[in-house]
């Protein structure tokens, strides 16, 4: 006999599908469906619907669960995912393993030019050194981005602080010129920050990025004056290696941390992109098109290069601070490390307080109009400026354009790739410092030796003020949107 029918507006339902109604009359009825008549046909609609709905889900629910089979199991909540308990621990661990790699990396800087004079490297040599410690970052950065995007956080982290624990363990031996300059092969991987700001960016949702991003300014502000604190005083004390045995040690932990701490994969499971048909699932961690391809995407471009040349000429006289505290500011050794100081605790500042409040309230784009004319400010009193004094006015103003142009420059540019690629675009924009450090001693050395100190405060004001007017007429987005 052919399974008889009931029509539910519009639905047709097999009477063998059916349960009984005498068993339907005793099932609990939900509290709000109470006021109604628990008559067979009553509860038969409610049934109908409940299969209809059950049905919709699973069709909805099926291609989260071929997605998440295709990462290796059923979707489930990970630590990425927000909310989640751990997330918070996650993002705890990943500010202090920067703060100690920072610390690490100053107190390496305190004592590199002490070592390559004891040597026997002259200024050009140590110019050298520092030129092949900046070309090896300007070229891992991308590379390790990509390496992090497709091996996860967790590897990551772990490669920059094996990376780092090659450099200091070289550097701790180093009693001749070849070792010290195969010393800074290692920095080819050393990208600590980078990989911080990939697990920052990936687990916490984008209007509290920015702020979060910020956060890591008082690691960085933690770094330049434990840093340079513990490197002076170990030296002083245990002789010119204790530092790097120190920071070798020190890596050697944070690597043991970040393998057990940090999650495999901290990209949240949803935002998993299904790879298009007749491409390849991914391309390879050298594929120099991959990261080409990401500055072609829109609104990605004009950012990132504002992100260049604003903060050119600043990068520049930073470079020659050290030339200039002496012959410019004829500071003691003493007075310039004070003056460091107190440029990193103004960054602290900015960047763990000041900045993810400004966030709350303004628009990236604001923000980052505001910080490009800051900027312009900023370069018109340095080539007005006579002593340390103005300088130490000038600082604030300073740090609040850098801080805040990088932070939110970083925020936008992540916003705007896909989510399989944030790592590989923060590792792009971890290439800017490091460009600005290999050509920068030839540009600012010829700046000064011709024009004075003057002539990086006329550079920044002329390149900001350009920039200002080229954003009042872009006009950029001011909630930037993530590629599909």
């Amino acid at each position: 006999m052919a399974p008889m029918a009931r029509h539910f507006r519009g639905n047709t339902w097999p009477l063998r599908d059916v349960p009984n109604v005498s068993s339907l009359k005793s099932w609990p009825v939900p509290s709000g469906l109470r006021s109604f008549s628990p008559g067979p046909n009553n509860l038969l609609r409610v049934w109908a619907r409940g299969q209809a709905l059950s049905q919709a889900m699973m069709r909805a629910g099926a291609p989260l669960q071929q997605g998440g089979k295709a990462q290796g199991g059923l979707h489930k909540e990970t630590p990425s995912s927000p909310g989640h308990p751990g997330r918070h621990f996650v993002l705890r661990i990943t500010y202090l393993l920067t703060a100690v790699e920072l610390t690490c990396l100053f107190m390496q800087f305190s004592i590199l030019p002490y070592l390559a004079k004891n040597l026997g490297l002259d200024s050009v040599g140590f110019g050298y050194l520092q030129t092949i410690f900046g070309v090896l970052q300007l070229l891992g950065g991308p590379i390790f981005g990509r390496f992090a995007d497709q091996w996860g956080a967790r590897a990551a982290l772990t490669l920059s602080f094996l990376a780092g624990s090659g450099l200091y363990l070289l550097l701790s031996l180093a009693t001749n010129v070849p070792l010290l300059m195969a010393s800074r092969i290692p920095a080819l991987f050393m990208h600590v920050l980078p990989g911080a700001q990939m697990v920052i960016t990936d687990l916490t949702p984008p209007a509290d990025r920015p702020g979060a991003l910020g956060k890591l300014g008082l690691c960085f502000g933690i770094g330049v004056i434990l840093g340079s604190l513990l490197g002076g005083t170990l030296n002083t004390k245990f002789g010119l290696y204790a530092p790097a045995s120190v920071a070798f040690l020190a890596n050697i932990t944070c690597t043991v941390i970040s393998f057990m701490c940090i999650p495999t994969n901290t990209k949240v499971t949803s935002e998993v992109e299904a790879t298009p048909s007749g491409k390849p699932p991914t391309a390879g961690v050298f594929d120099l098109k991959e990261i080409a391809r990401l500055l072609g995407l829109p609104g990605v471009r004009p950012i990132f290069f504002i992100k260049i040349l604003s903060g050119f000429p600043s990068g520049l006289f930073m470079i020659m601070f050290s030339i200039i505290s002496m012959n410019f500011f004829e500071l003691e050794a003493a007075q310039a490390g004070y003056l460091m100081s107190y440029f990193g605790v103004l960054q602290m500042v900015v960047q763990g307080l000041v900045i993810g409040r400004l966030t709350e309230r303004y628009s990236e784009g604001a923000l980052l109009q505001a910080s490009i004319l800051v900027f312009g400010c900023v370069g018109l009193a340095m080539a007005l400026m006579t002593n340390v004094f103005h300088f130490c006015l000038i600082v604030p103003g300073l740090v609040f354009s850098l801080c805040t142009m990088n932070i939110v420059t970083d925020s936008i540019l992540t916003k705007s790739v896909p989510p399989s690629d944030t790592g590989t675009m923060l590792g792009i924009c971890a290439s800017v410092q490091p460009l600005t450090r290999t050509i920068g001693p030839t540009i600012g050395g010829l700046l000064y030796k011709r024009f004075g100190v003057a002539a990086f405060g006329h550079l920044q004001f002329a390149v900001n003020f350009l920039l200002f007017l080229y954003l009042c007429k872009k006009n950029v987005p001011q909630k930037a949107k993530r590629a599909l």
